[in-house]
């Protein structure tokens, strides 16, 4: 049998066998409650086929594009995930050297193991940085966070609206998770309890008793004008599930959106991104870009997604299980794997640009009638 990696299920097989503790190994691939959320995430694309056209001259193509104004190879970014050293030692680093080489945009969560410097300089002149932000009561500590972003260079703030609190990921409090002893949230001060939080634990979830304690559950939208305030890059808000909250984020500032559910780890029972997708595309009228999260595994999901309306999607456990097999290696692997992957499906699909791919060539299989 061979033991060649050739899709992103390959490359979470491998991740698996490196033998992960297994607190992080259930942090990053667990999402709330009982799950549904989680695996309709994946199950979802599934019920949108192809509708390929023939006979087209597909001899070249090109599946570069634009976010924002930034030019990118193909349209599949990398998602914010937290604490990314619990995977592989260059963590966040390892992560944005792979997105530059593949030509790429990487998110730096707040909650990262490695620096808003560090993450900067890893990815070089050529990196694209976008910095995601949760909004803590202390607001000078989110200034700051702010500040540095954009003084380092990243491009624009993706602020995580979906997160008041964290939801209930019941394999986080039944291992009790905290981070390891020998790392810490390098976005803050080495001796404030937003560094080191998370290493403790007293009862149930490290990480959700210090989201508790820290992140500020009062935010509305007005506080996306205090963040505009304070900032010139635009804002991303990250979390939307409704067309309503879509035309809300550009009301109140917003300069794009992330149709997000969080990877299945907030609320559970909530849609699936893709299946919410046109909503929120129809709701903005193409007054912004929108992109997609959550369950994208395959070159045919990023073009499910693409011809629903989404500019770009982003991909976050397939990068941790990138990480945990080979490093920045392996993250390349699988951005190149999607990249070749969505070349493929739009060559047998008779679309020689992005621009091709459009509603017409998707249908949407009719509900089950299962109980």
């Amino acid at each position: 049998m061979s033991n060649e990696v050739l899709c992103l299920d390959d490359i979470e097989r491998r991740a698996v066998e490196t033998q992960l503790p297994k607190y992080s190994l259930d942090y990053y691939r667990s999402g709330a409650n009982s799950e549904q959320t989680l695996k309709d995430n994946r199950a979802a694309f599934c019920r949108y086929k192809l509708r390929p056209r023939f006979l087209r001259d597909v001899s070249t193509r090109d599946a570069s594009t634009t976010i924002l104004g930034q030019r990118i190879s193909f349209p599949v970014g990398i998602a914010p995930t937290a604490m990314q050293r619990m995977a592989h030692h260059d963590g966040e680093c390892a992560t944005a050297k792979a997105a530059a080489a593949m030509g790429t945009v990487m998110t730096l969560s707040t909650l990262a193991t490695s620096s808003i410097e560090e993450v900067a300089a890893a990815g070089g002149p050529e990196g694209l940085c976008w910095f995601q932000l949760y909004i803590y009561k202390d607001r000078d500590v989110t200034r700051q966070l702010v500040q540095r972003a954009e003084q380092a260079g990243y491009k624009a703030i993706v602020l995580t609206i979906d997160a008041p609190v964290f939801g209930f990921r019941m394999a986080d409090v039944r291992n009790q998770f905290k981070m390891p002893p020998h790392l810490r949230l390098a976005n803050f001060d080495v001796n404030s309890d937003a560094s080191s939080g998370v290493n403790r634990v007293e009862k149930g979830s490290g990480i959700n008793e210090y989201v508790k304690s820290l992140f500020d559950p009062t935010l509305t939208w007005h506080d996306i004008k205090w963040l505009r305030s304070i900032t010139s890059l635009p804002i991303i808000t990250k979390g939307v599930l409704t067309g309503e909250d879509a035309v809300l984020s550009l009301q109140y500032g917003a300069s794009a959106v992330i149709v997000s559910n969080h990877g299945g780890r907030q609320l559970d029972c909530v849609p699936a991104t893709i299946d919410v997708l046109s909503e929120v595309v129809n709701a903005v009228q193409g007054r912004c870009e929108v992109y997609l999260d959550g369950g994208v595994r395959s070159g045919t999901d990023v073009m499910k997604a693409l011809a629903l309306g989404a500019r770009a999607v982003f991909i976050g456990r397939p990068v941790i299980w990138g990480l945990a097999y080979r490093g920045e290696e392996g993250v390349r692997k699988v951005l190149q794997i999607l990249k070749d992957e969505l070349d493929l499906a739009m060559m047998l699909s008779g679309c020689k640009r992005l621009s091709d791919i459009t509603p017409e060539i998707l249908r949407q299989d009719p509900p089950s009638s299962k109980l």
